[in-house]
């Protein structure tokens, strides 16, 4: 059951990531007047750029078509972005209304182009990892929904990845069913958001966000599993140094670099001592086992200097908080309760602050289980939760309403 990637680190999504390239074998519709005027923000946000069919890890084996694009976006400075990902879409013919979308939010692949989803090649533990969650986003498109998945901004495209932007994160998500439309007329307006981990929080900035986005589409509900939360809290705790942090050390340089990409005021060298330099290094240039691996042997005594202000970064962090957001469809939050990543204690205490705020917020967790096998042991709750809606039903244990 793809025990190492379990056993070894359940993860958080998302990673900071210095991409090279972006249309350059992505498909018929790729062309340098395409590029450029992306990048002078003379296309509509969620406009296709390029399509190519998917290949390897990358196809739904149920979907009859498998399609990696390029599509328009936002960067976390307003700025626009070119990002990558799939559409995955049902075979047979479409129901009134067009295939109803589930739009999914991954959890961490890496760190260089080579680790985006839609490549269908991510080496090691995180291609591991994706085609894990694979065999759970096969099973909407048996059950009739077209899957489309974004890489993010910055992963595999050009740019920095903004880890943990809650702005970025829900730009993207929403623009790809955009794009996915224009690729397939028989794709239609009703759309879902979910995701794990980091996909857990764009799922919810996704419920905050996406309807003032994009009104043309119908976001009827979010599916949040895990959802990443709070990274400024393990600032002290990795200030704080010694061998108890080394375990989740690989972690500090996609918040740092994450953080940067958003705010370029915000160095990310400047929050590491010298001898830690390294492992910002391997964050911007290999998948998160690189990463991790390179936390095995930097020093932990001395990891963020003493002189560093914390306080830009950690009010940075903040604002990527989830608490304070007000969601505008039904969130349904899932979390195993032996979770060492997003343990369930801090899952609960979200759920109590969005529930305190009036949010629309159902809520249920799994015994004993970690942070990844919560994806497909939630899956038939997940597709109940959507089907009600999608029926125009309520779903039962929302507080806030």
């Amino acid at each position: 059951m793809h025990t190492s990637r379990i056993a070894r680190r359940a993860r958080w999504a998302g990673a900071a990531v210095i991409a090279a390239t972006v249309l350059a074998g992505c498909g018929s519709n790729a062309d340098g007047d395409g590029a450029s005027a992306a990048a002078s923000g003379d296309i509509a946000y969620g406009t296709l750029l390029s399509s190519q069919p998917s290949t390897g890890d990358a196809v739904l084996p149920s979907a009859a078509g498998n399609t990696r694009v390029t599509y328009m976006s936002e960067g976390p400075q307003g700025d626009p972005a070119v990002v990558s990902g799939s559409v995955s879409v049902p075979g047979g013919p479409a129901p009134d209304g067009g295939w109803p979308v589930i739009s999914w939010a991954h959890g961490t692949t890496g760190v260089a182009d080579a680790c985006a989803p839609s490549s269908g090649s991510v080496p090691g533990s995180d291609g591991e990892y994706l085609r894990y969650v694979d065999d759970t986003l096969d099973r909407y498109v048996q059950a009739g929904y077209a899957v489309v998945q974004t890489d993010y901004v910055g992963l595999g495209t050009p740019g920095v990845h903004p880890y943990i932007n809650g702005d970025s994160e829900a730009n993207a998500v929403t623009d790809i069913v955009t794009a996915a439309r224009e690729l397939d007329s028989s794709i239609g307006t009703t759309w879902y958001v979910a995701g794990h981990s980091q996909g857990g929080h764009a799922a919810v900035f996704t419920a905050a966000e996406a309807p003032s986005r994009a009104p043309d589409l119908n976001l009827e509900g979010a599916v949040a599993i895990a959802p990443g939360n709070r990274l400024g809290d393990t600032l002290q705790y990795f200030a704080a140094g010694g061998p108890d942090v080394r375990a989740a050390l690989g972690y500090l340089p996609l918040i740092l670099l994450g953080a940067q990409a958003a705010d370029p005021g915000l160095k990310a060298y400047d929050y590491v001592s010298d001898p830690v330099d390294p492992l910002l290094d391997a964050a911007t240039n290999g998948c998160t086992d690189a990463t991790f691996a390179a936390a095995q042997h930097v020093p932990v005594d001395k990891i963020i200097p003493d002189d560093a202000d914390l306080t830009p970064m950690a009010d940075y962090l903040a604002k990527q908080n989830l608490g304070g957001l007000t969601l505008q469809v039904p969130t349904l939050i899932l979390q195993g309760t032996a979770d060492s990543s997003v343990t369930e204690p801090s899952t609960t205490a979200l759920v109590d602050t969005l529930c305190t705020a009036g949010n629309p917020v159902s809520y249920k967790t799994y015994d004993g289980l970690e942070h990844t096998p919560t994806v497909p042991a939630s899956f038939d709750d997940a597709l109940a939760f959507i089907r009600t809606l999608g029926d125009g039903g309520a779903p039962g244990g929302v507080c806030g309403a």
